[in-house]
């Protein structure tokens, strides 16, 4: 079993704000079922070659996929272990919070 480190708050700020974006959530997605070079990306877009090249450029800052050239192509991959990462961290979030709102629960039971 592989035990993955929650992302740093710097990496945490560029997961999210790459996944803020539909079109690039979508890439994300597409990229972790199978490879995909940048030029079948964009035919399944409404924007231009170079828009997308600059969502998979955001993506990959944020190691969300990672991009490798095949001949004159550039595939790109997406990075489950950035994913799961960031998991990881909303798992954390949820267990604060449950556990908050259990103690808030318990205080307010109390007074009855």
């Amino acid at each position: 079993m592989v035990v993955l480190d929650v992302l740093d708050d710097a990496a945490t700020d560029r997961v999210f704000r790459a996944l803020a974006d539909a079109t690039r959530r979508d890439i994300v997605r597409r990229t972790l079922v199978g490879e995909a070079t940048v030029t079948e990306l964009a035919g399944d877009y409404d924007m231009s070659f170079a828009a997308v090249q600059k969502h998979v450029a955001v993506l990959e800052g944020a190691g969300l996929v990672t991009k490798h050239r095949q001949g004159r192509e550039r595939l790109v991959r997406g990075n489950p272990d950035t994913i799961r990462r960031a998991q990881l961290l909303l798992d954390q979030y949820e267990q604060l919070w449950r556990g908050r709102v259990t103690r808030l629960d318990a205080l307010l039971t109390e007074d009855e």
